[in-house]
Order: structure tokens, then C-alpha cells, then sequence
């Protein structure tokens, strides 16, 4: 789950500090990044990371300014580990670590913060065709699709080299896995061609519980108190503890493939597509599981809107980045709409998902949504819609993750 921080501004101070980490055209070449130390703030610093065709923009979250933007071949996905400080960028050659340069140590009853140009550190992990990442318990969790190798990292020392707690392999098919504080482990089951459930691992590996009722599995989120939903086709596989109970969609074919959760919330919000024979189906529809009545709520909208589209607020608000280019905020409790704050202009969601389309990342009471078509950036403000900084980054960003510091 995402840590949602309460998002801070730099200093003036610490801003003149990021700057004097960049060359002039706002890029941080290799040599500067080698020569980089430390500069220590006197508060959390967050940043973004957005892909490119060609690379990866590193943003200061609090005012937007570029921090560096570092060449990376190839169509990339990025990631957050987990612990504030790295993110993964999936490549070609497995989950490559980057370390964004931005993060806290703990002294005594209190820590000190420090920031350093972003660099990618070298280390990689997983294999062919990297998929998900799932952070949850403290526990940063890697599914490799074309393997189907399993590693599970200690999310806080994530950049040093005892991060691995342990690793298996499972056929190889397009999947997750979760792990948990117990040391057991959710994964999914699948071959090169369909997804079918789960199983639950203990962390011996032994099979404690199993599911094959989720046809076309695909994505996860967890809620409070620990329930872990996955997406089918027909509605949603939930986990509690060694439980697992399939939850019926209303509709034949109801495919709940994206989700969002909160640690703050038992509702989980997903996407809702009804078409079975439509591959590029544009849903005026969205779901909220309830977690403890394990119930589906079907909520209605006017807009379309994309996989990228889903996010949660700091309460547990449900929110969605709708193609008429406003930020829904709903309750998630009674799928009521609380709030419409015009953002970007109208857009359509491209037929091939890997070109740009806007995304929506949220750190404490922030929406940061990206604008491809406009080739830029912007914070919200949860509280009133009210737009807190822009940024152009130059491109065409295809997708976008953030740290806390």
C-alpha cells in the first residue's frame, strides 16, 4: 500500500540545494551523480517519478521543479519499493532499482532528512518480463511473468544487500504475488494462457489454502485489516487470513481487473467492465467491494476512464480521473460523489495501453495528475480541486509513481 505521508514544500533553502545536484538544463549527468552528497533538510522531501519513451523524469512533489531525468532504454514501468526512498523500474532486463534521492533516518525520537541526486543503483532483481509489485506488511513483493519467480525483499532495506528474504518459482504466467508479516504468501495460479485463483504458502511453502474460482485473474489491492482482493472476471477473490471467498459480481461477466485499496478503509475501489467480446471496452461504471459484508456496489458515472484512473484518498476517499478531465471524489462507503474538480482537458483512452494517457498518483492530501497531451504535470489539492503547482516535463509521460522521503 501507498504511504500516505503528509506532503511537505522545500525550503528555499533546500530547493537552491536540489538545484546546485543539476546541470543547467535541469538533467543530472552520470559525473554530477557520482560526485553527488548528501544535502540534509529540515524536513520529508517527496518526488515523482514519470516514464518517458526514452527515460524517467525525477520531480520535487512540493514544487514541481525537475530534480534530474535519467536515460533508460526502452518502454519502462515504474514502481514504488516500498520504503520510501526507491522505486522499481521495470525493463527488458528485469526490475532495475532506482534510488530517488530523497529520504529519513531515524535518530532517537525523532529523524533527520536528507536529499542527493536521483542515479539508478545497479542492483536488479526477477527476470524476464517483469510484472507487478506489491508492497504490504512491510514486505516489497516481485512476480517475474516470464519466469514466474517470486522474490520477496524486506521493503525497508530495499537498497542495501540483505534486502531477500526468500524467493520461489511458480509456472510462469501473468501474475502476483503477496507476502505477509507472517511469512506466508499469496500467489496466483496460471499458465502462459489462462489464470484461474490462488494459493496461500506458508512460509515453509506448503499449500495451506487454494481458490480456482477467479477466472481471468488480475491485479490485487489490500484494504484495512489486512484483506487482499484479487480481480476476476466475474467479480473479486478476497483473502482474509487463511480464508478464501469468492465474491460474486450482479453481472455474468463483470471483469474487475484494477483495483485501488486503503489502509484506512475496508472498501476496495476496482474498475467494472461488462463486455465480455469488447477488447477495448471504455466502462462508464466502477466497483466497491465492502471487505466486510462482501458485497459489490456498482456506482455509475458519465465519463470513461482507464486502468491509470483509480486512486484513494487520505480518509479512504475513492477517486477517479475521468476522460471528461476531472478528478471524482466519491465515499466509499456509499458511492456518493463528494466533489468534480476540472483538472486537464477531455481525453480518450488509447487503444494499445502502453501510449500516453493521463495518470494519477496521490501522496497524503496531493493528486498529482500527469497530462500527456500538454506535456506536463499537476498537484491538487484534495481538500477544494484547487491546482497547487504545474510543471512541463517536456514529454510525453506514460506513467507515474512518487516517495515520501
Amino acid at each position: 500500500m501507498r504511504n500516505t505521508s503528509k506532503l511537505m514544500i522545500l525550503s528555499s533553502a533546500a530547493l537552491l540545494a536540489l538545484v546546485a545536484c543539476s546541470s543547467d538544463d535541469g538533467k543530472t549527468d552520470s559525473a554530477s551523480r557520482s560526485a553527488s552528497k548528501p544535502v540534509e533538510q529540515r524536513k520529508a522531501t517527496p518526488r515523482l517519478v514519470l516514464t518517458y519513451d526514452g527515460g524517467l523524469n525525477v520531480i520535487d512533489a512540493g514544487t514541481l521543479d525537475s530534480v534530474s531525468d535519467i536515460p533508460v532504454d526502452g518502454f519502462t514501468r515504474v514502481n514504488d519499493a516500498g520504503n520510501g526512498r526507491y522505486v522499481f523500474v521495470s525493463t527488458s532486463n528485469g526490475f532495475q532499482l532506482l534510488d530517488a534521492g530523497t529520504w529519513s533516518e531515524p535518530h532517537g525520537d525523532h529523524s533527520h532528512y536528507y536529499t542527493a541526486a536521483p542515479k539508478m543503483t545497479g542492483q536488479s532483481f526477477g527476470g524476464e518480463k517483469p510484472g507487478h509489485v506489491v508492497v504490504h506488511d512491510g514486505r516489497t513483493t516481485l512476480f517475474s511473468d516470464g519466469t514466474g519467480e517470486v522474490e520477496i525483499l524486506d521493503s525497508a532495506k530495499i537498497g542495501s544487500d540483505d534486502a531477500l528474504i526468500s524467493k520461489f518459482t511458480v509456472p510462469a504466467h501473468h501474475g502476483v504475488a503477496v507476502a505477509r508479516a507472517d511469512g506466508s504468501v499469496i500467489v496466483s495460479q496460471g499458465d502462459a494462457k489462462t489464470r484461474t485463483g490462488v494459493i496461500i504458502r506458508d512460509a515453509s511453502g506448503k499449500t495451506i489454502a487454494s481458490n480456482d474460482q477467479c477466472p481471468g485473474l488480475h491485479g490485487e489491492a489490500a484494504a484495512q485489516g489486512g484483506a487482499v482482493s484479487f480481480g476476476c472476471e466475474d467479480g473479486i477473490l478476497l483473502v482474509q487470513g487463511e480464508q478464501i471467498t469468492k465474491v460474486k459480481a450482479a453481472d455474468p461477466y463483470a471483469r474487475i481487473g484494477n483495483q485501488a485499496g486503503s489502509e484506512v478503509s475496508p472498501i476496495i475501489m476496482g474498475d467494472y467492465k461488462t463486455e465480455k467480446d469488447n477488447e477495448h471496452e471504455h466502462p462508464k461504471k466502477f466497483s466497491l467491494t465492502d471487505t466486510r459484508s462482501k458485497t459489490i456496489k456498482v456506482v455509475d458515472i458519465d465519463t470513461t476512464y482507464s486502468f491509470r484512473s483509480l486512486g484513494r484518498g487520505p480518509a479512504g476517499e475513492a477517486l477517479l480521473l475521468g476522460a471528461d478531465g476531472k478528478l471524482h471524489v466519491f465515499d466509499a462507503e456509499s458511492g456518493q460523489e463528494k466533489a468534480a474538480y476540472p483538472v486537464i482537458d477531455p481525453w480518450t483512452e488509447p487503444e494499445n495501453w502502453q501510449d500516453p494517457m493521463p495518470d494519477l498518483h496521490v501522496i497524503g492530501s496531493t493528486a498529482y495528475v500527469s497530462d500527456p497531451a500538454k506535456k506536463r504535470v499537476l498537484a491538487v489539492s484534495l481538500h477544494d480541486g484547487a491546482v497547487l503547482a504545474e510543471h512541463s516535463t517536456g514529454q510525453e509521460n506514460l506513467e507515474m509513481t512518487g516517495v515520501t522521503g
